[in-house]
């Protein structure tokens, strides 16, 4: 018991040494508070997002919802960044690797240093994250139109589909 005391006591914040050196039942009550400081932070931040958001739901909660019910999804793609960085957000069918292997290639061809790419699968759908810096030759803003014009050309997609 007293090496899982002493763990617990190791994971909670001290403000200075004296509190560290305290007894076994304060050290047990600081870490109380501390949980449910974290507790409330965690709700205070929570509703911060919620009204960030402005009352719309989830976004990844309604793609993944929706493509569980209604079979295969058309990709959809967010692209937020500088002059010099991107962060690409990929969102679809998760049996269509096609349409993440086309968006490299695009990169590739702009000339695109890709730093991250990862993804994760909810359900029928998978979401893409990239994460790239482009160089003095690329240009974001042409990188984001090509981009969106090859996810949201729906002749062009279905055509290479």
């Amino acid at each position: 018991m007293k090496i899982l005391y002493a763990k617990l006591n190791s994971l909670v914040p001290h403000y200075n040494s004296r509190e560290s050196m305290s007894s076994l039942p304060d050290q047990l009550e600081e870490a109380a508070n501390y949980i449910k400081r974290l507790q409330t932070n965690l709700e205070r931040m929570r509703q911060r997002r919620d009204s960030l958001l402005g009352g719309v739901e989830n976004p990844v909660n309604n793609i993944a919802a929706s493509s569980s019910r209604n079979g295969p999804r058309s990709p959809l793609i967010e692209i937020h960044g500088t002059d010099s960085s991107l962060a690409i957000g990929l969102t679809n069918d998760r049996d269509s690797r096609f349409v993440f292997t086309e968006t490299i290639r695009v990169l590739h061809e702009e000339g695109a240093d890709i730093v991250n790419a990862s993804f994760s699968v909810v359900g029928n759908t998978a979401f893409h994250t990239i994460h790239l810096t482009v160089d003095h030759g690329a240009d974001a803003c042409r990188i984001s139109g090509r981009l969106n014009k090859f996810i949201y050309d729906t002749d062009a997609l279905r055509l290479l589909l």
